[in-house]
């Protein structure tokens, strides 16, 4: 029992002594970790303004930037524990990275797609920050891409992270990147009115809405869609811009539509709603109608 004493006594002496002769190399270990982050987040930063500079794209150069400070991160970790004379644990963890890359790979799947997908977005994408975009259901504009994750901004104030695999690999439609967006809405006008007379007052109505577009690549157009139950239904074809899709492109459109229907009225052609038609059927021989009117000299005149 003295013996196993002694020999726990010598052995947290010798562990002990251990210790106190790698604290420099410790403190030198912990020193070149916290130099190394500062380190590669000042390069991080510097990198990410420079690519920015060059390619005047933000979501690829913030990217770029965030990855090269965390391979600097781990890169002073690896010659902290060496200088600390800890080379045989950045060896271990060297190996076990290699020999678990493929359990890590299954156990992380998801993680490692998205991740892939990110350094994919980065240089190849269809859009940029503020662009207005539909991804799956989503729809909103760009704000950040992560590495696992690309954040929209819908316009009722939902932050959405949708994964970046799935950014890659589902159908993305922008609204921004072209530039020009073509609405369209219906008008009918009455079965006895002019159709072409119709047209044309459509058409002057558009070219007085300043926000309506209107080139040789962009064309506006009216033409007959239906002959419905009670009118002749026109479909109103025109250009807007959407740099602010959300809100100018809305706006633009409830300008259009107010303006064409005032048009119309305007100039004499007469705007149907829709006939109703009414049938009884079984034993009823009449249907019962009541007549209300506000003064007693109509009740007389109707006697």
């Amino acid at each position: 029992m003295q013996y196993d004493t002694k020999t726990v006594t010598e052995s947290f002496i010798n562990f002990y002594n251990n210790i106190i002769d790698q604290l420099p190399g410790i403190g030198v270990g912990v020193l070149i970790v916290v130099l190394g982050s500062l380190i590669a987040k000042w390069i991080g930063q510097f990198a990410r303004k420079r690519i920015s500079a060059r390619t005047h794209d933000p979501l690829m150069s913030k990217f770029l930037g965030q990855a090269i400070k965390y391979v600097l991160i781990i890169f002073a970790i690896m010659i902290a524990l060496k200088s600390a004379g800890l080379g045989g644990i950045a060896t271990a963890i060297l190996t076990a990275a290699g020999a678990s890359a493929l359990v890590l790979g299954f156990a992380f799947k998801d993680i490692g797609e998205n991740f892939i997908a990110g350094v994919i977005l980065a240089f190849n994408r269809p859009f940029d920050v503020d662009d207005t975009v539909e991804i799956g259901e989503n729809f909103g504009k760009v704000k950040n891409l992560e590495f696992r994750y690309t954040k929209l901004k819908t316009f009722d104030g939902k932050d959405v992270y949708i994964p970046n695999s799935d950014v890659l690999t589902k159908p993305v439609t922008n609204f921004t990147e072209d530039g020009f967006f073509r609405w369209n809405f219906i008008i009918g006008i009455a079965y006895e009115d002019n159709i072409v007379g119709a047209k044309q007052t459509i058409m002057d109505a558009l070219r007085r809405e300043p926000n309506v577009i209107e080139d040789d690549e962009h064309v506006n157009f009216v033409i007959e869609d239906e002959l419905a139950t009670s009118t002749v239904n026109l479909k109103v074809f025109f250009w807007v811009d959407t740099k602010d899709f959300r809100r100018m492109a809305l706006i633009t459109k409830g300008n259009v539509v107010r303006n064409v229907k005032e048009a119309l009225e305007e100039n004499g052609y007469y705007l149907p709603a829709d006939i109703q038609e009414i049938k009884l059927y079984g034993g009823e021989k009449g249907f019962p109608v009541r007549l209300e009117r506000d003064s007693l000299t109509d009740e007389k005149t109707l006697k």
